[in-house]
């Protein structure tokens, strides 16, 4: 089965970045190393992706004791490309960005 943007709609916080054109933190989660790889204050967006975590079901008592059955849900996440100083370009998940203005 393929699946469609209409299958996973892209949130508005995500929508922002795309029109902006451009993203910058959203706090202080990513190491300040690897944020100093990119500009303070607009930093330019290359792609967005959607990224479907799957997630896990175990069904074996030995693993897990006590639990019979362990699941762990699929997550659906947006992967934002983000170019660097130097014109390299790396993916953060979308909940680390916000859109520049």
């Amino acid at each position: 089965m393929t699946s469609t943007a209409q299958d996973f709609p892209m949130p508005p916080a995500v929508a922002a970045i795309r029109d902006a054109g451009f993203a910058t933190w959203a706090g202080d989660a990513v190491a300040p190393g690897l944020r100093e790889k990119f500009d303070a204050e607009r930093i330019p967006v290359r792609n967005i992706r959607h990224v479907r975590v799957w997630g896990l079901q175990v069904d074996d008592e030995r693993e897990l004791p006590g639990r019979e059955r362990t699941s762990i849900p699929d997550e659906d996440l947006w992967e934002v490309s983000l170019e660097a100083k130097d014109g390299t370009t790396r993916s953060f998940d979308s909940r680390l960005l916000v859109a520049a203005t």
